[in-house]
């Protein structure tokens, strides 16, 4: 499992993006590989130890039609 340190500004959504490169499905993950970070707040405090699953989610998208 990796680590993240937590710099001025930083939310659980955008360390997922710089770590993985999207947050679909691993914000989840990380918020349940992290009891109590959630309530910390929307922005978390520097320095927060964050771990991030080695293992990214899969995630599914759906295709929209515009035409028949």
């Amino acid at each position: 499992m990796d680590i993240a340190i937590a710099k001025q500004g930083d939310t659980v959504d955008l360390i997922c993006q710089r770590h993985y490169g999207y947050t679909a499905g691993v914000t989840e993950a990380v918020l349940e590989a992290n009891s109590g970070l959630a309530q910390l707040g929307p922005v978390l405090p520097i320095g927060t130890r964050v771990r991030l699953p080695i293992q990214r989610p899969r995630t599914t998208r759906s295709t929209v039609a515009l035409w028949n």
